[in-house]
């Protein structure tokens, strides 16, 4: 019912920029929170940044000051601007979209398909 399409990731060299970017569509009457995880080899899933249909931002203290999410509300988009990339960094990162459904189809988490960031020289 909602389909989630991420673009962007790679590899990238230490202190290197990514940009990430994740579309949603489908019957969607409104979207709430949008954001990113992430999740590395043997880790679990942790919450990056998030930003809210008002645009209050929040981000994991790793990555403050490097890292901006933002997103354009008429394109349904949310985005992941990463600066100062490290090693540690290297993850799968996905999209997250908190919506509500048309045609009273209730609330809705939907998740991307991930996108693959490797930082490394």
């Amino acid at each position: 019912q909602v389909q989630l399409v991420e673009f962007g990731g790679g590899l990238v060299q230490p202190g290197g920029s990514l940009s990430l970017s994740c579309a949603a569509s489908g019957k969607i009457f409104s979207i709430n929170a949008m954001g990113w995880y992430r999740q590395a080899p043997g880790k679990e899933r942790e919450l990056v940044a998030s930003i809210t249909n008002g645009g209050s931002t929040n981000y994991a203290d790793s990555v403050k000051g490097r890292f901006t999410i933002s997103r354009d509300n008429a394109k349904n988009t949310v985005y992941l601007q990463m600066n100062g990339l490290k090693a540690e960094d290297t993850a799968i990162y996905y999209c997250n979209v908190d919506s509500v459904l048309s045609y009273g189809g209730g609330r809705l988490r939907s998740w991307g398909q991930g996108t693959q960031v490797t930082v490394s020289s």
